[in-house]
């Protein structure tokens, strides 16, 4: 999603969100990841205005006051965690774990397939299909990458064949690299 992301070419506009949008992009991110509830507050301060920015290829990401990128979604998709916030709250979205084999093509923006999912160094957490996940890799302490289940881990281990999670944003691309927004 964010390969070829430039945040000078890619992001058409941004704007300021009225406290009822706000609200409602609050609720829904609390709804889709419950473990948040408790840290909502620090993430999203109910006074802090906070801004989207609009990019293309349909993907909206949510800014606070102080240019931070929180949160990022396509379309009509379900509203994921940056990885920068991510890595201050491992705890925001269920782990897959890949093993050490994969983490370069992870790393390279390709999808995580299923046998990288199943293999001896790899370890899944049971979530349903489109469900956004923190990839981590064998032997490290952070997520590489946060990703869209395309199938239920019951399926990835059963089928263990084709992709297993999209790769939606991963360390060193475009929202990654990209700079706190004023």
């Amino acid at each position: 999603m964010f390969k070829k992301f430039d945040e000078k070419e890619s992001v058409s506009n941004v704007q300021q969100l009225k406290s009822s949008v706000q609200k409602g992009i609050r609720n829904k991110i609390v709804e889709l990841h419950p473990h948040i509830e408790n840290y909502i507050d620090g993430i999203l301060p109910k006074k802090e205005p906070l801004r989207i920015l609009k990019c293309h290829d349909h993907i909206e990401i949510l800014i606070n006051s102080g240019g931070e990128l929180l949160f990022f979604r396509q379309r009509d998709g379900p509203w994921m965690p940056t990885l920068r916030l991510l890595h201050q709250y491992p705890f925001l979205l269920p782990m897959l774990q890949v093993d050490k084999g994969a983490i370069r093509f992870v790393l390279s923006g390709a999808n995580i397939m299923c046998p990288g999912l199943t293999s001896p160094g790899a370890r899944m957490t049971t979530v349903p299909e489109k469900t956004p996940v923190a990839i981590m890799a064998e032997g490290k302490q952070h997520a590489l990458a946060v990703g869209l289940t395309k199938m239920s881990t019951d399926d990835i281990s059963r089928i263990n064949k084709g992709i297993g999670v999209e790769n939606c944003h991963y360390l060193i691309d475009g929202l990654w690299n990209m700079k706190p927004v004023k």
